[in-house]
């Protein structure tokens, strides 16, 4: 007697891929609660993700960013947790971190946020110039508003941050 299959019938078939990850198919997304332990958290889990798919030759920079980000996002959050999302696609490496922080409509209050989340970012700016990538933050286009920071890492010059004689150091 066959045994009936345990999915539903009505769902399609979609096997796993058994091909090994590529930097191409780098796609993750983590919710991480607002805490001290996180970044940490995040950084583990990105290590892992990033060797997992050949892109461990830009760990140093990767990590940084995912630090920086997800630390400045716990400081500012106002709900229990942010959002991580990680991407490779066209040789640059997408960390994206949205958190609840609402952007001020009254302007002086605005400058002032933005002063201390660029202060808290200050060595996500040296690294990513120092890869030739790009940073930044803004009003996130997701539902429920907050903020969106961001940086990309080009895969060629972040995988030659840190070497000696490259011109990447932080006090540039």
């Amino acid at each position: 007697m066959p045994v009936p299959n345990s999915r539903c019938p009505a769902a399609p078939t979609f096997p796993a891929d058994p091909t090994r990850p590529t930097p191409e198919t780098l796609r993750y997304s983590l919710t991480l609660p607002a805490a001290l332990a996180s970044p940490a958290m995040a950084s583990a889990a990105a290590t892992a993700f990033l060797r997992a798919h050949d892109l461990a030759d830009m760990l140093d920079p990767a990590l940084q960013a995912v630090s920086e980000l997800t630390a400045t996002a716990c400081q500012f959050t106002e709900s229990m947790d942010f959002y991580l999302a990680l991407r490779y696609r066209a040789a640059t490496l997408r960390v994206i971190v949205y958190d609840s922080h609402p952007r001020h409509t009254q302007p002086n209050l605005a400058a002032a946020c933005d002063t201390r989340r660029r202060a808290s970012l200050r060595v996500l700016a040296c690294v990513c110039r120092a890869c030739e990538g790009d940073w930044g933050f803004g009003a996130s286009r997701e539902p429920g508003g907050g903020t969106r920071m961001w940086a990309t890492l080009p895969r060629e010059t972040a995988a030659k941050y840190g070497q000696e004689g490259n011109g990447s150091r932080l006090s540039d």
